[in-house]
Order: structure tokens, then C-alpha cells, then sequence
């Protein structure tokens, strides 16, 4: 599962990948650790938020025309900050702050979607939650099984998603503009693009991160699966509402 150290390429001399296999060990035993820890937290806050005044804020905010551009403006600014604090920390405690900030960013951006999603799960009775939740977990679990079981280096992703990152968010920008529905097709290809975050996540644990960037290492993991969990449960209340 650890070996195949050679295919790192374009790792940094320090990378984990060229660690003792106990240090490697420990590395991750440590990043899932505290990526469990995140997805609690979040977990928790959503629950506090959609039970708040903030539910009702994001809610008339996201009925005006602009408002929701506003909020992922700031969301992906605050992500930018969090992002690099994890990175970049010298000390131990920006980097939790970094994930921190990130987690609770989420949730709040979080909270509109799931206060709909619990509305509709009460009209029609299906466990929406529930089995996006599940959906969320398999695919990120077979993400991870291949990245763990094939050793490979998907660090070539990079640049494919970063472009793709970008094509996604033009589109997403114009549809809030314009006012047009980006339907099921787009919300499936961006659970795509999610997947092959996760995997590129995924790869830079086991190859390129550095000792001690386990709490960076969470936090790129959290983005992957809020993101991929962000349009799965959109994916299943629109099949839902289908039947």
C-alpha cells in the first residue's frame, strides 16, 4: 500500500514519500485523523446553523439576484486565507486555524442547501440526506482505495483540474448572472470534477506532502468531499423529485 516510493515524481527531497515507513504511517494515520475530526465539526456546526437565524440570512440572501455571487465570492476569499495558513504555518496553531475557518466557511455555506434538502426529505419521505451521505462515502472510499492500493502518483491532475476548476466557475458565475439552470448533467460532471480532486488529494498524501502538513493534508481532503457531497445530495434530490 506504501510502496512505490520511485513514482513521486517532482516531489519535494523532504516529501513524505521518501520518509521511513513509520513516519508515512504515522502521517496518515494523522491527516485522516483530523480529516475525521473536520467532518465531525462540520457535521455539528450545520446542525447549530440550519437551527439559527443564519439559516434564515443565507436563505433570503440566495433569493437575490446577486447575493449568492456575493457569498461564494467571499466563501472562495476565505477558503484562499484558510487554505494558506494550513500550508504555510510555521506554527502548529494557524494551521488549525486555517481548517477551522475552512470548516466553518463550509458550513455556512452549506447551511441553504441542507435547510432545502430537509424540507424536501420531509415532502417526500426519502432519506435524502442519508443516502447522499452514503454516496458521498463510496465514492470517496473508491477514490482512496485506488490511490492506496495502486501506489500511482496523480499529481499530473493538478493542472486539469485546476483548468477545469476555472471552466466550472465561469459557467457557474454566468448561470447566476443570466439566470439559466445548470441541471443535472453539470451537477454530474462537477461530481466528477470532485472525484478527481479527491484522487489528486488523495496521491499528494501519500507523495508530496512534507512531515507535518497532516493538518494541510485534512484540509485538502474536507474540500474534496464537501465539495463531492455538495453535489451528490443536488444529484439525489433531483432524481427524487423525478419519481
Amino acid at each position: 500500500m506504501l510502496r512505490n516510493q520511485s513514482m513521486a515524481y517532482g516531489a519535494p527531497a523532504d516529501a513524505i514519500a521518501f520518509q521511513a515507513s513509520e513516519a508515512r504511517a504515522a502521517f496518515i494515520k494523522k491527516t485522516y485523523a483530523h480529516l475525521l475530526g473536520a467532518i465531525a465539526a462540520f457535521a455539528l456546526l450545520c446542525t447549530v446553523f440550519v437551527n439559527s437565524p443564519i439559516a434564515t440570512f443565507m436563505i433570503n440572501v440566495a433569493q437575490t439576484r446577486f447575493g449568492w455571487l456575493i457569498v461564494l465570492g467571499a466563501f472562495m476569499f476565505v477558503s484562499h486565507v484558510a487554505n494558506n495558513w494550513a500550508m504555510n504555518a510555521v506554527e502548529p496553531k494557524k494551521a488549525y486555524l486555517g481548517l477551522g475557518l475552512y470548516v466553518v466557511a463550509q458550513a455556512v455555506i452549506f447551511t441553504p442547501l441542507l435547510l432545502i434538502a430537509s424540507y424536501f426529505q420531509q415532502q417526500t419521505g426519502q432519506p435524502i440526506l442519508m443516502n447522499a451521505a452514503i454516496l458521498t462515502l463510496g465514492a470517496f472510499t473508491a477514490m482512496t482505495a485506488i490511490v492506496f492500493f495502486t501506489g500511482k502518483d496523480f499529481s499530473f491532475m493538478g493542472s486539469i483540474l485546476k483548468v477545469a476548476g476555472f471552466v466550472a466557475l465561469g459557467v457557474i458565475v454566468c448561470s447566476m448572472i443570466f439566470g439559466f439552470s445548470l441541471g443535472i448533467v453539470f451537477m454530474g460532471a462537477m461530481a466528477l470534477f470532485a472525484c478527481g480532486s479527491v484522487l489528486f488529494s488523495t496521491s499528494n498524501v501519500l507523495h508530496h506532502y512534507r512531515q507535518g502538513m497532516h493538518v494541510a493534508a485534512s484540509l485538502a481532503l474536507f474540500a474534496g468531499i464537501a465539495l463531492l457531497f455538495w453535489y451528490i445530495l443536488q444529484i439525489v434530490m433531483s432524481l427524487t423529485s423525478r419519481e
